[in-house]
């Protein structure tokens, strides 16, 4: 996957939010935005990582990336 593709058309921050707000709110995100464009978000709950994940198969928007960085998770998800 190339930068240009993982470009984020836009960020949510969900730091210092814990379960089940991240998804909450990612999900709500990703239904304003447009169809292919990439959402980045960022959390602190460690449950982020298996919920993002399943998220993304259960509602079959594309997880680009995940990654920790520190006390921090973050994600690259591509609408579909």
């Amino acid at each position: 996957m190339t930068n240009a593709q993982m470009s984020p058309a836009r960020e949510l921050d969900t730091t210092g939010l814990n379960c089940p707000l991240p998804i909450l709110k990612t999900k709500k995100e990703l239904n304003s935005m447009e169809t292919g464009t990439v959402l980045k978000m960022v959390s602190s709950d460690v449950g982020s990582l298996k919920d993002i994940e399943a998220f993304c198969t259960q509602t079959g928007h594309g997880l680009l990336s995940s990654e920790e960085d520190g006390n921090s998770y973050i994600f690259h998800i591509r609408k579909n």
